[in-house]
């Protein structure tokens, strides 16, 4: 017989309180992950005993606890058959995550797209990754694209990717659907947001409630975190900071206006302000203007000074942003994490000069951890959700 709806319902909240307790506090007996969900022994029991057989949870070796009784063994997530789908398109690449429940990357795959149509790179790579995982048997729970633009409330539609047009409207998250024979399953979402949720859970954001990451690119743009989940705003735009009339006066912008805090702290002004030329990656770039810094004579005193500069702009923008959002903590992300403490320091202390409430503390500026597997990986992340919330079923 089939259980009623809201038996089963119960019953995947109940697996996916397990695996949350294991995910985030680590391995545990049967008692103690009862103690920890507010479950009953024999519940957690039954849902061990179907967690198991998918494949999700693995026993340890047997503990003792205190000096009577029979020993307990520990439960760990063995990772297992599950994983969530992370793809991220850009200008010159797209890029594939596979993350199981464990937290750990089963695939990863990055391939470089220049002169092509990026869809159509997306749509090969979901195909190549649908086979492989296939062959592996891993099942795809569900799947997220980031992009780097904004995309309506319905988490498929790209409504604005600039030098991006043929991935506007729905059609990455088609290709991705298409790919692994699903229909309407693929979300899509900020490149930001994904990355602020890859900082949080695998990188320099871990143990934070209230995180800002900042992405450092040729564009500016922010993913917010509260208490642990994304936020987005009245339609999904929240973070977009780049453009907020918070830069050096008069400093021309890409989108055509001028004093943008992008065309003050974004990878072509940092290029500008130490007189050296793009190098690869903007991380590539970023360590090449570092070496430069650290290198001797008049030039690296004309480095330095420029990447100062930037860094005070950097954190001349934080403040405001932070007197809005009241991050704990701050990730710097793409361009700004090989540089180090060149801008770390100058932003640091500006934004402890420029914050009206800088005598009630100011957040943990912090250097990304995850350079440009951040977005994918937090796309995966996010693909895990309706699992860890319980609405899509493990057993």
């Amino acid at each position: 017989m089939a259980e009623p709806a809201g038996a089963e319902s119960l019953r995947r909240r109940n697996a996916a309180a397990v695996v949350r307790s294991l995910r985030v506090d680590g391995p545990g007996s049967r008692a103690e992950l009862a103690s920890r969900t507010g479950l009953a022994k024999a519940t957690v029991g039954t849902i061990a005993a179907g967690l198991e057989e998918a494949g999700v949870v693995r026993e340890l070796d047997q503990v003792r606890n205190g000096e009577r009784g029979r020993p307990g063994l520990l439960l760990t997530l063995d990772g297992g058959r599950p994983v969530g789908l992370g793809f991220e398109v850009n200008v010159e690449y797209v890029a594939a995550v596979a993350l199981d429940l464990a937290g750990t990357v089963r695939r990863e795959t990055t391939r470089p797209v220049r002169g092509r149509d990026v869809v159509a790179a997306l749509a090969g790579l979901a195909r190549e990754l649908a086979e492989d995982l296939a062959g592996e048997g891993l099942e795809p729970v569900g799947a997220t694209v980031a992009v780097p633009g904004l995309v309506d409330g319905d988490d498929r539609t790209a409504v604005w990717l600039p030098n991006l047009d043929d991935a506007t409207g729905t059609a990455v998250a088609d290709a991705v659907d298409a790919a692994f024979g699903w229909s309407g399953r693929t979300r899509v979402t900020n490149d930001a947001d994904c990355s602020a949720l890859a900082e949080l859970h695998h990188g320099a954001g871990r143990g934070a409630a209230h995180l800002l990451y900042l992405t450092g690119t040729v564009g500016i743009g922010a993913g917010l975190v509260d208490d642990g989940r994304l936020v987005r705003g009245a339609r999904g735009f929240a973070g977009e900071v780049g453009h907020l009339p918070v830069g050096e006066p008069g400093a021309p912008c890409g989108c055509g206006r001028t004093g943008c805090w992008e065309a003050s702290v974004g990878l072509h002004a940092l290029l500008a302000a130490v007189g050296l030329e793009e190098v690869g990656t903007p991380q590539e770039t970023a360590a090449a203007v570092a070496a430069a810094a650290r290198s001797e004579g008049p030039s690296s005193v004309v480095v330095q000074e420029g990447v100062a500069s930037v860094g005070r702009w950097l954190g001349r923008g934080l403040a405001i942003v932070t007197g809005v959002a009241d991050p704990g903590t701050i990730v710097l992300g793409g361009y700004f994490a090989p540089l180090g403490e060149l801008v770390l320091a100058p932003a640091t202390a500006e934004l402890a000069a420029t914050l009206a409430s800088s005598s009630l503390g100011v957040p943990d500026l912090r250097l990304g951890e995850l350079g440009t597997g951040s977005a994918s990986t937090g796309a995966a992340e996010r693909a895990l959700e309706d699992v860890l919330a319980g609405t899509l079923d493990l057993i």
